[in-house]
């Protein structure tokens, strides 16, 4: 299957404006990731710079009252499973794969109203540390997070290599990690107030 760099960088354009739309997002706030479309950056590959586009999973039991994080080896601390983008895939699909990779949890499935509205829960430009043992310059992650939801009694193998770990937290604990996030699953009714 071929992937167009120009044909994906008109998908999350739209993305980005139909999310503003939704959310009441300023538009200020991806400014950069809105220059990188308008200067016909690839932000399909993880080598452009200033930033690239990478997906995330929220993974939410079936209450929507607790969320699967995992400890970051990188960055050593506690976030939602998420990872670079590899094309031809669909983002929400990107999010599932690399939620899958790192909890090794597989009866996950990305929440209907992804389907139904065709947008992410939030898109959060971060900027990532340089990492010198990687030949890595600081750069941003333009991150489209999407909500997952776990089967119960789906055994949790997280992939020690990628993550020093995996756990179930409070929903709460979200707040200090994606607050914007968390603020929109709670207009959306997709967990508990």
């Amino acid at each position: 299957m071929s992937f167009d760099p120009a044909a994906f960088r008109h998908q999350i354009r739209a993305i980005l404006d139909g999310h503003a739309r939704a959310f009441d997002v300023p538009q200020e706030r991806h400014a950069l990731l809105r220059r990188q479309i308008a200067n016909g950056h690839d932000l399909h590959s993880r080598g452009t710079l200033p930033g690239h586009v990478t997906t995330s999973a929220f993974i939410l039991d079936q209450t929507g009252e607790r969320i699967l994080l995992i400890h970051h080896r990188s960055l050593g601390r506690w976030l939602q499973p998420g990872g670079h983008y590899e094309p031809p895939e669909d983002l929400a699909g990107s999010a599932l794969r690399e939620a899958i990779e790192e909890t090794g949890l597989h009866g996950l499935v990305i929440d209907p109203w992804h389907t139904r509205s065709g947008l992410p829960v939030d898109i959060d430009s971060h900027r990532i540390p340089a990492r010198s043992e990687r030949g890595e310059p600081e750069h941003w992650h333009h991150d489209f997070r999407y909500v997952l939801r776990a089967e119960d009694g789906d055994v949790l193998r997280p992939d020690l290599r990628e993550v020093h770990g995996a756990a179930w937290r409070d929903l709460h604990d979200l707040g200090g990690i994606a607050p914007q996030a968390l603020r929109n699953m709670r207009e959306l009714g997709l967990v508990r107030p």
